[in-house]
Order: C-alpha cells, then structure tokens, then sequence
C-alpha cells in the first residue's frame, strides 16, 4: 500500500514547496520595491506628467469627459486610475500614487522572477527579480521616481509574456492591450507574445483568442470614452508630436545622456548580457530569441517619435534583466555575486540622489501657483500658458481650456527648436475649439509662463492679441508675466 500512498503526495511537496520558495522570496522583494522608491515620497510631484494626470482627475471627477473636454495624447487608464484614488484618498496628494507605483514595480519583478525560475531554476527567480529592482530606478530621480505611465505600464507587458510563455493566450492578448491602454508604446510586448506564439505552434489555436484578448479591452475603453476621440487622442492625432523635426543637438544630447545613465545603472548586467550576445553570434544561433526580441522592441518604443525623454528607457529594463539573469545562470563562469553587488552599488546612487536632487521647476510651479491661488477665487478659471500644468493642481485652480499645456497649441515639446513650434503646428483644430472656450469662460488670470521658449505669445497671434484687448499685466513670478482681466478690479501685488 505504501507505493501507491506516495504518488498522491507529490503535488503537495510541490504546493508547499512553491508555498515557502515565494514565502522567503516575497518579502525580500517587497522591501527592496519600497526602498528604492523611498525618494519618490520626498517631493509633492516629480514631473509634469504626473502634474497632467492630477490636472485631468480632478476635472474627471467634476463630469469631464475624457477625450472630449478632457484630452490627452494618452490611453485612459492611468488617467482612471489617478481619478480612483483621488475619489477614494482625496485630491491633495500624490501618495497613494505612489504606494500603487510601488506596487506596479513589485508586480513587475514577481513576474520575471516567476519566469526566470521557470526556466533556469529557483535560484534564477530570486536573481531576476532583485536585480529588476535595483536597475528600475536607474535614471534621473524625475523619471525613474515619478507615478508615471511607463511604471504602471510595466507589469502589464510582464504579465503578457508571462502568460505567452504558459501559453494562456486570452489572458496575454488582454495583459497587452492593457500595456496599450497605459500607454501606446506598451504594446510593442505583442512582438515576443507572436514569437511565443509560433514557437509553441499554436498559431491555429492561440491567434483567435490572443487577438479577441487584445481587441476587447481596446474597443471597451473607446465606447466607455469617445470613440472618435479616443482613436484622434491616442494614435491619429499624434503625428506631429512623433516627428523627428526639432533641434537634433538637443534631442541627441539628451538621448546620449539617458543611454549612459541607464547603463551605469545597469553596469552589473551588460557584461553577462554582452557575453550572450557575442556567444549566440559565434555560434550563428540566439538562444533565447523571445527576450531579445522583447528588448529589441522595446528599444524600438524607446526610440519611437525620436524624444528619448528619460522615463522611456523604462521599458528596457524588464527584458534586460532577465537577459542578464539567463546569462548568468546558464553560462559557466559567470559571477552573479559581482553582478548583484555592482546593482546594488550603482542602486545606492541612485536612491541618494533622489533623496537630495533638486527641483527647481517645482519651487516655480509652487510659486507660480501661491500668486495664481491669491489673485483668484477658488471658482475662478485660470490659463497657464506654459509646459507645466501641475500649476493648476498646486494652486486648486480650475483651468479655462482643455489644452493643459502650450504643446498641444504649439507642437512644442521637449527638443523642439523653433521651426516647428507656433499655431500652424498645433493638434488639428485645437486653435477653434481654444478660442471658443476662452470666449464661453473667460479666465480670470492669465499666467504667462513661457519664459523665452518658442511658444512665447509674441509669436502666437491669437494669444498676443487677446492678452492686449482684454487682460493687463499685474505681476511678475520668477520670469512669469501674470495678466488679469482688464474688467476686473485686480488685487493687491504679489
């Protein structure tokens, strides 16, 4: 009787011994999510995406719609998001972002360790993880520490590969469409899914449900917006934003200076990935073709519309990890040790930087925003005509347009010169729409934040002439000329 009580133990050694290798695992990760985004809750905000999201929750929680009176080049969900835990923990603080942001990164690297220990072992997992976490926050603290879209988009792409390479299709077409929704370039995960995909042979089988898991989620955030804006917002009507014009200098230097941090960040995992890479050319074959086609696309996202701010190069990190940990796990003579003391290392720095950086735009935005709270009422609308609509949720404003930002009137943005930049380069019909809601509610301030940059009113003739028929200048803020209505009766001096 013996022999056949044994079988029926086995799957539970195996439950328990799953049960106590993520009992040891799991806590070890989780305070390696928190501390290394301790820097993250030392500021009010980090950057001007987070200040856009905050700006577009509150006026979704007052009946905005998204797309229509509330617009943004992005998917909804992460404005969803914002506006849930505002609804849920108030408006006045970005820290429940950031717990989630936290969590988004936990997730992540629970996801890649449970794909590194099913392929290369238990010891793999514990490495894949620890050392996504200590590269994830290598980048100026503004983009690796912020609630911003890429960090909530990331456990998503992990969660399709993860389910591709199980090959639970439904469930990975939908992790990617919610890659998507977070935000467009996520959905560059599909390439590795469609690898799994075919490897597997399953294409037959596994190609309906995989496209009816991508198509569901995508068609159901249009009808839950507006279908026509949501296509213009997230695809169509970014063509100019995605365009190589601008000053080439500019867009290069910033391009070459993310690419070096990211790389001392992750100075413990180019080696062992290097290695691969020229071992799998020697031998005219790529051993794991699904994670470099996974950091190959992602460079490509990276790459996409030729910004290169910091907080794209995100999604590099996920597949390079588990590159590096492939590498060090299936290749004699590597040192995982050295890797992992070099991450930590390099993670230390990071971490105090953020713990110290400065903001020096945030200082203006604070006072920008005590100036706007001062001269006006807490109904009052207000236009801030610069790059920073975090003015706006600082100063408990409500703004007089949809456009938060100059960028979307101008087509400036980061590396822009002036070529390209004024009213002939702004989002199809976004001048109409801007003159008709200034007419209907006309802001009682004006703040002109411009500071010399190409978007400046002087060059825009809509706004130039509006500032000298209607409004005259009352004060000026660290460079920003604020201007109240010539009808009213402005307040004392700031």
């Amino acid at each position: 009787m013996l022999p056949m009580l044994a079988a029926p133990l086995a799957p539970a050694r195996t439950a328990i011994t799953r049960t106590a290798y993520w009992g040891r695992l799991l806590p070890l990760l989780a305070a390696l999510a928190c501390v290394t985004r301790i820097p993250s809750f030392v500021r009010p905000l980090w950057n001007p995406d987070e200040g856009y999201l905050a700006v577009e929750a509150r006026l979704l929680a007052q009946g905005g719609q998204l797309y229509d009176t509330v617009v943004d080049r992005k998917p909804p969900l992460l404005p969803w998001l914002y506006e849930a835990a505002f609804a849920l923990c108030g408006s006045g603080s970005l820290t429940p972002l950031r717990i989630l942001a936290v969590l988004a990164q936990l997730l992540t690297a629970v996801l890649l360790a449970s794909l590194a220990r099913r392929h290369w072992g238990d010891k793999a997992g514990r490495t894949a993880g620890v050392l996504y976490l200590l590269v994830s926050v290598g980048l100026n603290p503004e983009d690796a520490q912020a609630a911003g879209f890429e960090v909530f988009m990331l456990p998503w792409t992990a969660a399709a590969v993860w389910c591709a390479d199980r090959g639970r299709w439904g469930a990975a077409g939908t992790a990617v469409a919610a890659a998507f929704l977070t935000k467009q370039t996520g959905g560059a995960v599909l390439l590795p899914v469609l690898w799994l995909l075919h490897r597997r042979g399953a294409v037959r089988a596994g190609l309906p449900r995989l496209a009816a898991g991508c198509a569901a989620p995508v068609l159901g955030a249009a009808l839950l917006t507006d279908p026509g804006g949501f296509v213009f917002w997230t695809v169509t009507g970014s063509a100019a934003y995605a365009t190589v014009s601008g000053s080439v200098t500019h867009v290069l230097g910033r391009a070459l200076a993310n690419t070096a941090l990211v790389a001392a960040a992750s100075a413990g995992l180019l080696a062992p990935v290097a290695r691969a890479l020229r071992d799998a050319r020697a031998r005219a074959a790529e051993p794991w073709p699904w994670l470099w086609l996974w950091l190959a696309s992602s460079a490509v996202a990276v790459t996409l519309g030729c910004h290169f701010f910091g907080h794209y190069y995100l999604q590099l990190l996920p597949p390079l990890a588990l590159l590096a940990t492939a590498a060090l796990h299936t290749r004699p003579g590597q040192r995982r040790l050295a890797a992992v003391l070099t991450s930590c290392c390099a993670c230390a720095l990071f971490v105090g930087w953020g713990l110290v950086a400065p903001r020096p735009e945030l200082a203006h935005a604070e006072r920008l925003a005590a100036a706007l709270a001062h001269r006006t009422a807490p109904g009052d609308r207000v236009l801030v005509w610069g790059m920073h609509p975090e003015t706006y949720w600082l100063a408990g404003r409500t703004p007089a347009t949809r456009y938060l930002t100059a960028g979307l009137l101008t087509n400036y943005s980061g590396g822009r010169d002036g070529s390209r930049v004024g009213e002939a380069y702004a989002v199809p019909g976004a001048w109409s729409v801007f003159r008709r809601e200034l007419a209907a509610h006309a802001p009682a301030l004006i703040a002109d934040d411009s500071r010399g940059k190409p978007y400046a009113p002087a060059r825009l003739p809509t706004l130039r002439r509006l500032l000298a028929s209607d409004y005259t200048e009352v004060a000026r803020v660290d460079g920003a000329v604020l201007y109240a209505r010539a009808t009213a009766r402005p307040g004392a001096e700031s």
